[in-house]
């Protein structure tokens, strides 16, 4: 993993100092609220409902082992013994004082961490493959431009102060397990007949209240090309942007009105205008940050075989679920659920972090990974220490065997912490995962996925989710609207009304309905997401509205 250079370290030590100085002048009225906002924001630090939230950046979703300690004891210092992860890769504090912002900050410098551009109207945190390097399936390794991109991004003048977020994310594989075209750049690794590193490049996708689709923008381009090219597409957007209305801003909104064609005709404009000596020297950054991802196969045990555990259904059910294949045949990729039956989707204790930081340590080579799906992974583990690992993730409450499965729930916090829910997401996520987790002790239901967003924001990913909930307000009373058929993989499909909505007590009922009615319909291992576009919400809409 890439390990911070002295410029690096510098840069964020002096962020630190300078919030310093501004949360100082903030606790002396020196400075209004609204004087702070943008100065808290740029470092990660947001006022919700009830207190601020500390959001810390987890470039392209790795983490050491230390630095996994290091946020089990700011949890337990200065929060309430807990951290969330996102479906950005980064963790959340929910709870921090004030006061103790800059010594939380110095403490996050200490281990190479750091918040800066987890918020605001910047590029954010740069996302990717949470099998990155690892899968059996890659092509290309993403995490070296993902770290580029991640250089590239930070502090840049130019767009410190975007028309609004901007997000990326990044795939080397041609399994997309980082939802690609739901950004607003999305990058697609691969080599040519050559064998050489190019990228194709999705543009203009997004959720919030105007779900899209991202559109290819351009395919093939060259390794040496990509960041005056990426340059190009954010000058494009920094220019004409709307920025006097909120939600018109984002890049697929431009997208639509200049239509591909001219949008692409002012991207390659400005490409071509582009200063390229610059961008030589940053190739020669290329091969240096890719010199820290090279991969070496340690000796590992053979594979484990049927005899050398006890035999177990349950931890039979857990490799079946949660193990992934690895590029190197005698490891796997293992993903440790956060989502335990009735338990709020993302979160983890401080001692469970301490746990899966000591996992990395002893298992994964001082490393594991952040899904965008709010859970952990550990990409190195040896296959004859599966049981060894299963058996300490049974003792930290952390062996749910539900990855991939209807109960591995995405979920916003909605109305418990956030001051833009319409309704509660977390009651909500809890309830469906425990009723959920029954239904698959007898029968998995793979092919399937639930999201939850509290409002139209979509910060639970309801729209690319085969069953998407979002939370309203309908006459002072929360009312949850079903979505179908979403999908965010390759074939990426925003989802369809389902129609009116429920109430919290009425949901769990739907949803079962709705899942009887796939599984009376699926043609043998058939997704959720294929057997809807099959047949149809006509059969899903007739079975939940006739119980309700």
């Amino acid at each position: 993993m890439y390990r911070y250079d002295t410029f690096d370290q510098q840069l964020v030590e002096q962020r630190c100092a300078e919030f310093r100085d501004q949360v100082a002048r903030r606790l002396r009225g020196e400075l209004t609220e609204e004087e702070f906002k943008p100065l808290r924001l740029k470092n990660g630090l947001y006022l919700q409902l009830h207190a601020y939230m500390l959001r810390v950046a987890v470039p392209y979703g790795v983490l050491s082992a230390n630095q996994l300690h290091k946020l089990a004891d700011i949890a337990d210092k200065y929060d309430r013994g807990y951290g969330h992860f996102t479906t950005r890769q980064n963790i959340q504090f929910n709870w921090p004082q004030l006061v103790d912002m800059p010594d939380i900050l110095d403490e996050l410098a200490s281990v190479q961490m750091h918040a800066i551009q987890t918020s605001g109207n910047c590029i954010r945190n740069v996302t990717t493959d949470p099998f990155a390097g690892v899968a059996a399936d890659e092509v290309v390794d993403p995490r070296p431009v993902c770290e580029w991109l991640r250089q590239w991004s930070t502090l840049m003048p130019e767009f410190s102060w975007l028309p609004r977020k901007f997000k990326i994310a990044v795939t080397g594989s041609t399994i997309d397990r980082v939802a690609i075209k739901l950004h607003d750049i999305g990058i697609q690794l691969k080599t040519d007949d050559n064998g050489a590193t190019v990228a194709d490049i999705w543009v203009g996708g997004g959720q919030g209240r105007t779900p899209r689709i991202a559109q290819l923008l351009k395919s093939g381009v060259n390794t040496t090309d990509l960041l005056p090219y990426l340059d190009a597409i954010m000058r494009v957007y920094n220019l004409h942007g709307n920025r006097k209305k909120k939600y018109m801003a984002r890049i697929k909104i431009l997208l639509a009105d200049l239509g591909l064609a001219e949008f692409s005709r002012q991207v390659q404009q400005a490409f071509e205008h582009a200063d390229r000596e610059i961008y030589d020297h940053a190739v020669d950054e290329l091969r240096r940050i890719e010199s820290h991802f090279a991969v070496t196969d340690a000796t590992v045990a053979l594979p484990m075989t049927r005899s050398a555990q006890p035999a177990d259904s349950a931890f039979d059910q857990w490799v079946h679920n949660n193990t992934f294949a690895h590029r190197s045949a005698d490891r796997a990729i293992v993903v440790i659920s956060l989502k335990p039956a009735g338990g709020i989707p993302g979160d983890a204790t401080s001692a469970q972090m301490r746990s899966v930081a000591e996992l990395a340590a002893n298992y994964s080579q001082d490393e594991l990974r952040v899904t965008h799906r709010q859970n952990l992974v550990l990409p190195h583990v040896a296959r004859a220490d599966l049981y060894a690992v299963w058996q300490k993730l049974v003792a930290a409450n952390l062996a749910s065997a539900n990855v991939d499965q209807a109960s591995d729930i995405i979920s916003c916090p909605g109305m418990d912490y956030c001051s833009l829910a319409k309704a509660r997401s977390i009651p909500l996520a809890k309830t469906l995962s425990s009723q959920l987790s029954k239904r698959e002790a007898g029968q998995p239901l793979s092919g399937i996925s639930v999201n939850i967003s509290g409002c139209i924001n979509a910060c639970g990913h309801h729209h690319v989710a085969a069953i998407g909930v979002l939370g309203l307000e309908k006459q002072g009373s929360e009312s949850y609207q079903i979505t179908l058929g979403g999908r965010n993989d390759m074939q990426a499909a925003v989802c369809k009304v389902l129609g009116p909505g429920f109430s919290a007590e009425q949901l769990p009922q739907a949803i079962d309905n709705l899942v009887d009615t796939w599984q009376t319909h699926r043609n043998d291992d058939e997704s959720f997401a294929d057997t809807f576009e099959r047949i149809g919400k006509e059969p899903f809409k007739e079975r939940v509205y006739a119980s309700a």
